[in-house]
């Protein structure tokens, strides 16, 4: 009996023991109380976790209009070149405008022309084809009207008036396209000026700071080479109205040789002018 009895109190005491040991490994149970050294209660120290910090969300960059990185270049390329450079664009498309606003009123349909002239010429009546010529603008009916006048003094004397009045016409045909020339050669040369100059600041720079970097080197070249570019650009644009304007001249000057030849045949096969020679 006794035997059973110290059996049974070892039995009880591993089952607290377990339990007591359950409790001290419960992960869940963060106000377990322990003894310390002395018998007494202790509290186990709660260590709190500070409130994570928001993330940062970084803002994507807004992308830079066309007028925004034309502007942004044009200052970074150093105004008093670029100003210039902009002046010869600027007057440069000025002149391309008018010469191509003239150059278009001055078109007319010369073969309706011609046969107007045809019509009236075979009529007898050389004033209603000098009055369709001061009707029509541009500077074809003006050579053909000034062929007309000369009509009594004989067929020398017609063609000597055209190809006379013909070289005026012509001289103010290419109104302005010196100045436009000019400009396209201006442009990029301004803009190596610029770049050389731009050059020269940068290795000043260098040399003042007494050691090569990377970045002042490059940032020094791109500022200067964007006159070089802003330049190009402006010769570019101006070359294309350039050409589009002198191919426009060219076309009057065909059209206006083709009409005087139909005139002068027209003159003779009508027998309205003289094939003696003046002074004869």
């Amino acid at each position: 009996m006794k035997k059973v009895f110290v059996l049974f109190f070892a039995l009880f005491l591993s089952v607290g023991t377990y339990n007591t040991t359950l409790l001290a490994l419960d992960p869940d149970d963060s106000t377990t109380i322990g003894v310390n050294d002395t018998g007494q209660a202790t509290t186990p120290n709660v260590v709190e976790t500070p409130d994570e910090e928001p993330a940062v969300i970084a803002e994507p960059e807004v992308e830079m209009s066309l007028h925004q990185v034309i502007k942004k270049n044009f200052i970074d390329g150093g105004w008093e070149f670029m100003a210039i450079v902009l002046i010869c664009l600027i007057l440069g498309l000025a002149i391309a405008i008018e010469r191509i606003i003239t150059l278009s009123l001055a078109t007319v349909n010369t073969k309706k022309l011609v046969a107007e002239l045809d019509n009236a010429i075979s009529n007898g009546s050389i004033k209603d084809a000098q009055d369709i010529c001061k009707a029509t603008p541009g500077p074809t009916a003006e050579v053909l009207g000034q062929g007309l006048k000369r009509v009594d003094d004989g067929i020398d004397a017609v063609e000597k008036a055209i190809i006379s009045n013909g070289s005026v016409q012509m001289g103010l045909l290419e109104k302005g396209l010196v100045w436009l020339a000019l400009f396209i050669a201006l442009a990029p040369m301004l803009g190596f000026m610029g770049t050389v100059i731009g050059m020269i600041g940068a290795f000043d720079s260098i040399e003042k700071a007494g050691d090569i970097q990377p970045s002042m080197v490059a940032g020094g070249i791109k500022v200067a080479l964007l006159t070089t570019v802003f330049g190009l650009i402006v010769a570019i644009i101006l070359q294309i109205f350039y050409n589009y304007i002198t191919s426009k001249v060219d076309s009057l000057v065909i059209s206006m040789e083709d009409a005087t030849i139909s005139l002068i045949d027209i003159l003779i096969d009508k027998g309205n002018v003289s094939t003696t020679k003046v002074g004869e």
